[in-house]
């Protein structure tokens, strides 16, 4: 290559670097004039690192949306945040994750402490992974159940924040937007809600819809408070705003449930982990026992071990479920039930389920149909009545064959006793040597081989083992005492293997069971409904609350105030949407028929009050005694939310200390002292007798 070849290639890469420089340069200005700059400072501040809490709950919540064993609960779960992280899907993702995480973080160590410790007992190994796997659930519902306290807590300083916004700008909707604007509350973007349902062209409209998927009464009442002060104005009550006063009344209910919740947390924090202790206490218990007092170590590897101890891991079952009942059932609940679609009614759409599920439904309008539609109603449950004989056929099925192939389990583990127990002729009150263990064993294996010569043989008799036992290698050497105390040794568990089978009375008990699990699903509702009655006195004064709000509104009649007791009562909620149906037929009549259909004197009176502001008197004065009596009920409802606490803190401790009870009574007590005595008494009858 010639030297000006190489001059000219050396000045174009020069010329061609100076060109890029200058264009570098022009462009760098450019962009620090235009809104290049702004944007990427906003990006800056938008940026998070790359292992940031944030994008992990994020790639977490895909990870468990591909599980297909984790899906199902991160969709039940969003299903309950999507409404307390309204249009939020970040915030609802993350909170999802976050949560699945935490019961993970709880429940797998509790998965392998599980295996280690019941690695021998598979039957409780997989009924304890069972009842873990029924943890999440409860798990999940406690968290969201948290969030649902706190945003109540956010409540309050959310509406005392309203009284000062209002007070500055005098306009309802202009109050709620300037405080929603802090974005860190989850209370926040509730108020943004409401105050696109008070801008919006139909906000009636909006507001019902509001109404179905606001997370507790309290919002809903202060939503339906605006709009009713938009609509129809505010006005003053002794020298004060009425939308303010309204507004105090929220806050002082939000106070008293606020109370509530956290004493019902308190007297209920440990009695779901005593009411849970006992089934993790099972297997230490019973090698502390087998340790310490060798006697009682056929009971507890035998069947009669077995049986209590399935009996006690039912009971427990049982009273973890009541007491989560009992306590849940004093909190206002969010309607965050999926009742759109669940498993249930993929079930009712199959041609063939559907005529089973049809031949136990009972026929509409008969009086079986019309008692469970009550006690579904009394109980405030969001099933369906298919979806409720879906379940009662189910967990009837379940435990028919849970009951066959427990006592099948229960034969098996008493023929595994008698072929694995070292054999000994005498009571043991202490333990034994290793070398007498040694030599039990030994003894044990010698007569498996008799038991195997004669197992499924009913017509074998003592003579015939005797025989058998005389040609073996083990006893060439033995004499005729020898040979005939083995025998019968052999015939005695040759009857125990031999019987063990499968027996009609055990099949009969398996349909008692079945008809147990049948009945379950009613027996729950019912004892929904019991421990709701429980709160009839809390949902009349939440009733007159209501009723004080509303009576010095404008407009306000006694159909609108019956709508709004429909959409905040519970326990009453068919016998007032009964009457909203029949109110244009005749107002009076409509309310009569809704007297007769209640028994609770205090709402009595106020259907009564109801009956005079239709006929006779303006509402205000039909409810003046409310207004004069105010604190009266305040402290009332107190009092009365006392009275419930005590009633349910009582029934919660005797169902959940059962559990704890029936293990060291009828698991480790009775046992010990039974068996123990009896031992006692068989060893001195064998020294008295020997004694002569």
């Amino acid at each position: 290559m010639s030297t000006q070849i190489l001059t000219m290639i050396m000045g174009g890469s020069v010329a061609i670097l100076v060109v890029i420089g200058i264009i570098y340069y022009i462009l760098s200005k450019k962009m620090q004039r235009s809104e290049y700059k702004k944007i990427q400072k906003l990006q800056q501040g938008t940026k998070t690192s790359k292992f940031s809490p944030e994008i992990m709950y994020q790639r977490l919540y895909l990870t468990y949306r591909s599980i297909p064993f984790l899906k199902r609960y991160i969709l039940k779960l969003r299903r309950k945040l999507e409404i307390l992280n309204i249009d939020d899907e970040y915030a609802t993702r993350r909170d999802s994750a976050k949560i699945i995480t935490r019961a993970l973080a709880i429940v797998l160590p509790l998965v392998i402490i599980t295996i280690m410790l019941t690695k021998s007992n598979f039957l409780l190994m997989f009924i304890l992974l069972m009842f873990e796997l029924f943890m999440v659930d409860i798990l999940i519902e406690s968290s969201v159940d948290k969030k649902d306290d706190n945003l109540l807590t956010q409540q309050i300083d959310f509406f005392s924040e309203i009284r000062h916004a209002y007070h500055e700008y005098n306009m309802v909707e202009e109050a709620i937007y300037q405080v929603s604007q802090n974005d860190e509350k989850e209370v926040s973007r509730q108020g943004e809600k409401i105050y696109e349902i008070l801008i919006s062209d139909d906000p009636e409209t909006e507001l019902e819809k509001y109404y179905d998927v606001a997370p507790n009464n309290f919002l809903k009442e202060f939503a339906g408070l605006s709009y009713l002060t938009k609509e129809f104005g505010d006005r003053k009550v002794d020298g004060a705003s009425l939308y303010l006063k309204n507004v105090d009344n929220i806050t002082q209910e939000m106070q008293i449930e606020i109370l509530k919740r956290d004493k019902l947390n308190y007297v209920f924090r440990s009695l779901s982990f005593i009411s849970i202790a006992p089934v993790l206490l099972l297997e230490p218990l019973k090698n502390w026992a087998v340790s310490n007092f060798s006697f009682v170590k056929n009971w507890y590897y035998g069947k009669s071990g077995m049986i209590v101890q399935i009996l006690i891991l039912i009971i427990t079952f049982v009273s973890y479920i009541l007491v989560r009942k009992l306590k849940d059932n004093g909190s206002v609940n969010t309607n965050t039930k999926n009742t759109q679609n669940p498993w249930q009614e993929k079930v009712y759409k199959n041609k063939f389920a559907k005529k089973i599920v049809n031949l136990f439904l009972p026929k509409d309008g008969t009086k079986e149909y019309k008692k469970i539609k009550d006690l579904l109603k009394d109980a405030a449950s969001p099933l369906k009545m298919e979806w409720v004989y879906i379940n009662r056929i189910c967990i009837a099925v379940v435990t028919f064959f849970a009951s066959l192939f427990v006592f099948m389990y229960l034969h098996q583990i008493a023929i595994d006793y008698e072929y694995t127990q070292p054999t000994t002729d005498y009571n043991l009150i202490g333990g034994m040597s290793a070398k007498d263990e040694a030599k039990a064993m030994e003894l044990t294996k010698q007569d498996n081989v008799f038991l195997d010569m004669f197992k499924g043989k009913l017509d074998t008799t003592t003579k015939q083992i005797e025989k058998a036992v005389k040609r073996s290698k083990y006893y060439r050497e033995a004499d005729d005492e020898e040979i005939t105390k083995a025998a019968e040794r052999i015939y005695d568990k040759l009857q125990v293997v031999n019987s063990e089978y499968l027996k009609w009375f055990e099949i009969l008990l398996a349909f008692v069971f079945m008809i147990v699990g049948y009945m379950s699903q009613i027996w729950i509702l019912m004892f929904q409904s019991k421990m709701r009655q429980l709160e009839m006195e809390d949902e009349v004064m939440q009733f007159q609350t209501i009723i004080l709000m509303l009576m010095r509104i404008e407009r306000v009649n006694v159909e609108i105030i019956l709508e709004w007791l429909e959409r905040y009562s519970n326990i009453f909620n068919s016998q007032i949407t009964r009457c909203v149906n029949n109110y244009e037929a005749g107002a009076w009549e409509a309310l009569e028929e809704l007297k007769n259909d209640i028994s609770y004197m205090p709402l009595i009176r106020i259907v009564e009050s109801m009956q005079a502001a239709v006929e006779k008197i303006p509402i205000k004065d039909a409810f003046d005694e409310l207004d004069s009596e105010r604190e009266y009920y305040r402290d009332k409802r107190k009092e009365s939310n006392e009275r419930l606490i005590s009633r349910k803190g009582m029934i919660g401790k005797v169902i959940g200390f059962a559990p704890m009870v029936c293990l060291f009574v009828g698991y480790l007590i009775i046992p010990l002292v039974f068996i123990g005595l009896t031992s006692m008494s068989s060893s001195f009858s064998s020294m008295s007798s020997t004694s002569f």
